[in-house]
């Protein structure tokens, strides 16, 4: 049995139909048994899109008609916000729906999900098997997370690192996490805090993961909890103590959307989050410290710096999709070495090495942010929560210690507490992973 998870219209055109539908023919051949198909669609019939309403859907959404001329098929994208797709999907496909096609997913937080429950289409053959798609093109890190089970289930197209984003007229970046900490609670006086960040206790998690990997923790050890190891308690007491004693009051319930604007505004010397938001500090209408703004790379920990660079949104093909073959050439499309500059020089980071190798790609971005997105799209780890069937209640055990911490409580008696929880957890999620 499944597991639960927590139109754009053009006329088609005939120029380029013999050689898409070469493609096209290899592509569904490709595919062939991953849906019970029962007779292709007619002409008529839309290419089914279903993604997040997201910058790089948006601009892929303007670029349709370009695709739609080269298989000579209308193309239907539905954008949704992140609660409504995951609603949709948990729906139509449970139902086994053919009008889903091309999915965007999150490979981190339903990837492995939807593998079990049967929802996405094996791609190994067909991106290992084309050299111009450029499988090994994409960087490792997000490459690795598309692969479940020893398949390719998905494609990144966009990806994200941390930043630390900091007052250039306050300090200079720090390179250390000590420096960080010894900088934020210097600059904490007044009407500026040293530091601001995430603080809610499971959508804390995915920001932290980078201070736990650079204490050289993790969340899983040899396939057990590595929560309640001395590395993972330190580092969930220094993100307390940055928190509790250089944040703003109330963290414990900040996710992104109350966090990113105090720094905005002004209110804190330092903030970490993911590269994708930056534009928001260069956006006078909601932010003054457009010309004081600085972006560094995340500061070294004990293990050293260990950021991570994961792929934030990725394509994958519906297993009861009837349009398999036409949904292999979206992806190809949409993921190409061209496409992937082409967007990236507008400002979405992608997944691609030749692209983010080629300076034109970068010129949109500032100098300082486009060199720490480079480097640590390079060195990066490509994970930033548990690789878990029920990513959302793992988030939850994991985060109950960063509240702790926030408020000032002892850390090392709760992070033991969630380490057995989590075990237990862990337990019963392979269960589910492997019934």
């Amino acid at each position: 049995m499944s597991m639960s998870i927590n139109s754009h219209h053009l006329s088609r055109r005939s120029f380029g139909r013999l050689a898409a539908a070469a493609a096209v023919s290899l592509g569904g051949a490709a595919l062939t048994g991953c849906s019970t198909e029962s007779g292709k669609p007619s002409p008529d019939t839309p290419l089914r899109v279903m993604g997040i309403n997201h910058v790089w859907s948006q601009a892929v959404t303007k670029l349709l008609p370009e695709f739609e001329e080269r298989i000579g098929r209308r193309v239907s994208m539905s954008l949704l916000t992140a609660d409504q797709l995951a609603n949709s999907y948990n729906v139509k496909l449970n139902a086994s729906a053919t009008d889903i096609d091309v999915m965007m997913v999150r490979a981190l937080q339903e990837q492995l999900l939807f593998a079990h429950n049967g929802w996405l289409a094996d791609l190994t053959t067909l991106v290992e098997g084309d050299a111009a798609y450029g499988w090994a093109d994409f960087l490792k890190a997000p490459r690795e997370r598309s692969v479940t089970a020893g398949k390719v289930l998905s494609v990144p197209v966009v990806t994200e690192r941390p930043v630390l984003y900091y007052r250039k007229d306050l300090t200079s970046a720090p390179k250390t996490l000590d420096e960080l900490m010894e900088t934020a609670l210097r600059l904490t006086k007044g009407d500026v805090f040293g530091f601001v960040g995430r603080g809610q206790r499971s959508g804390a998690v995915s920001m932290w993961s980078s201070f736990l990997y650079s204490y050289g923790g993790d969340f899983t050890i040899d396939g057990r909890s590595g929560i309640g190891r001395p590395e993972a308690i330190a580092a969930y007491e220094y993100y307390g103590r940055l928190l509790e004693r250089a944040g703003p009051p109330g963290a414990t319930n900040m996710s992104l959307e109350q966090a990113m604007p105090i720094f905005a505004q002004g209110k804190a010397a330092f903030y970490v989050d993911a590269d994708a938001i930056y534009s928001n500090f260069l956006d006078p209408k909601i932010s003054i410290v457009q010309d004081t703004v600085g972006f560094a790379p995340f500061p070294a920990g004990p293990a050293g710096a260990r950021p991570f660079n994961i792929p934030s949104w990725s394509l994958g093909i519906s297993a009861f999709s009837r349009l398999r073959g036409e949904a292999w050439e979206f992806l190809r499309w949409a993921s190409s070495p061209e496409m992937v500059k082409r967007l990236q020089a507008d400002g979405i980071p992608g997944a691609r090495q030749s692209a983010w190798s080629d300076p034109a790609t970068l010129a949109s971005f500032p100098s300082d942010l486009a060199g720490t997105m480079q480097a640590q799209a390079r060195t990066g780890l490509g994970i930033d929560r548990p690789d878990v069937l029920q990513v959302g209640r793992a988030r939850d055990i994991i985060g109950r210690p960063l509240v702790a911490g926030i408020l000032g409580e002892p850390v090392a008696p709760v992070a033991r507490e969630a380490d057995a929880e989590f075990a237990d957890f862990l337990v019963r999620d392979n269960r589910h992973r492997e019934g």
